[in-house]
């Protein structure tokens, strides 16, 4: 397995696009350099355009498998979104009965002991669930419960949980986050009716973050600014699934000139890489027609999103291609301390997309890996 090299392309640094080349040593960047370029002419001609590789920390499924199945399923998840670009992700649970999350992690610490070549990087557990106002659910069935120390740090055992989505306005919610927090988990707001005044308050207690902005949670209004708006006053860092079904392009606009660092995720399912069909969702039965899942009752229920897809959808909205590969990959790495990821720097490990002109892949390295594309 080779994982040292170089490449010659248009490629993204922290500093901007330079023409030149990069080379990788042990999966990790040893150099980059060439001529500096604007944003604006990467597309010309046609050189391979090399953009660091995606990181999602909100991945339920793929390629027929679910994370809540256990077994071999991250494998065949992580297996299926490389493929598309992303060399980082966070496997995703989905709110249940504490037996199947346990087992679910069970699996998957089992996995990140044992890793395998040809996948993307998994580097824990967020935890969407159960800790969420059972009265917006969304598409999580309907096993939300409080916060247990003991059983959070259960769970960790079993494979390190990275991100904790939780509803601040449930009884016993707020007090939780400073020790969540004290304890290393980064917690964020989500799948909550909680009001403006419940999110500020969050915010100030430690939580971080925002689940899928505008999705299962409480809406702006001027009198009632509600969840979103706390999002948009105050928030650093949000997720937003960017599929163009969850969230209205003039919606996906406003975030982006309000949130600084936001980034996008898949919120992707087990239908991911599927024809159209019915499939799980945990514990739902959910089916994928036009583009989008649902549940029986046409609620959305995540999505078949793959980030590169989300990267060309930031383009066709008018994002140049820095500011969207940022959003795909180094404001997530940021969020998530993964500080050698999401960039093309010396020191950084080798996870790179190349794309054409017409911005779909033609490679994809992970720590200098090349990875075989094909039925991607």
């Amino acid at each position: 397995m080779a994982t040292s090299g170089s490449l010659q392309a248009r490629i993204l640094t922290p500093h901007g696009f330079v023409d030149g080349v990069l080379e990788y040593e042990r999966g990790r960047v040893r150099d980059v350099r060439g001529t500096p370029m604007p944003a604006a002419r990467v597309r010309d001609g046609n050189s391979p355009i090399a953009v660091p590789g995606f990181v999602d920390p909100h991945i339920h499924g793929g390629g027929g498998a679910d994370v809540m199945d256990g077994g071999a399923a991250v494998h065949t998840i992580a297996r299926t979104h490389v493929r598309h670009g992303t060399t980082s992700m966070l496997a995703t649970t989905m709110t249940a009965p504490l037996a199947e999350i346990h087992g679910a992690l069970t699996a998957l610490g089992a996995m990140m002991r044992a890793p395998r070549a040809g996948i993307a990087r998994v580097h824990g557990v967020h935890l969407e669930g159960p800790f969420i106002n059972p009265g917006k659910l969304g598409a999580q069935p309907n096993f939300a419960g409080p916060v247990d120390r003991a059983e959070v740090h259960a769970l960790d055992q079993l494979a390190p949980i990275r991100l904790i989505t939780l509803a601040p306005e449930v009884p016993g919610m707020l007090d939780a986050i400073a020790w969540l927090r004290a304890a290393g988990f980064r917690v964020q707001i989500g799948h909550t009716l909680g009001t403006y005044e419940d999110g500020v308050a969050a915010l100030t207690r430690g939580a971080s973050g925002f689940t899928h902005l505008f999705n299962a949670m409480s809406g702006m209004h001027h009198r009632a600014p509600g969840i979103v708006g706390a999002a948009l006053a105050h928030a650093r860092y949000s997720e937003i699934i960017p599929d163009l079904l969850h969230v209205h392009p003039g919606a996906i606009q406003a975030a982006l000139r309000a949130i600084p660092c936001l980034y996008c995720v898949t919120d992707s399912t087990s239908a991911t890489g599927m024809p159209d069909g019915e499939y799980r969702l945990g514990r739902h039965t959910v089916t994928k027609c036009q583009g989008g899942v649902r549940l029986a009752d046409g609620t959305l229920a995540g999505s078949t999103l793959t980030m590169d897809q989300a990267f060309r959808n930031l383009v066709e909205l008018g994002l140049d291609l820095e500011d969207a590969a940022k959003r795909v990959s180094t404001h997530a790495a940021d969020y998530l301390g993964l500080h050698d990821r999401g960039r093309l720097a010396t020191g950084a490990h080798a996870d790179v997309v190349l794309f054409d002109r017409d911005l779909r892949i033609t490679q994809v390295l992970v720590e200098g890996e090349a990875i075989a594309l094909e039925d991607a």
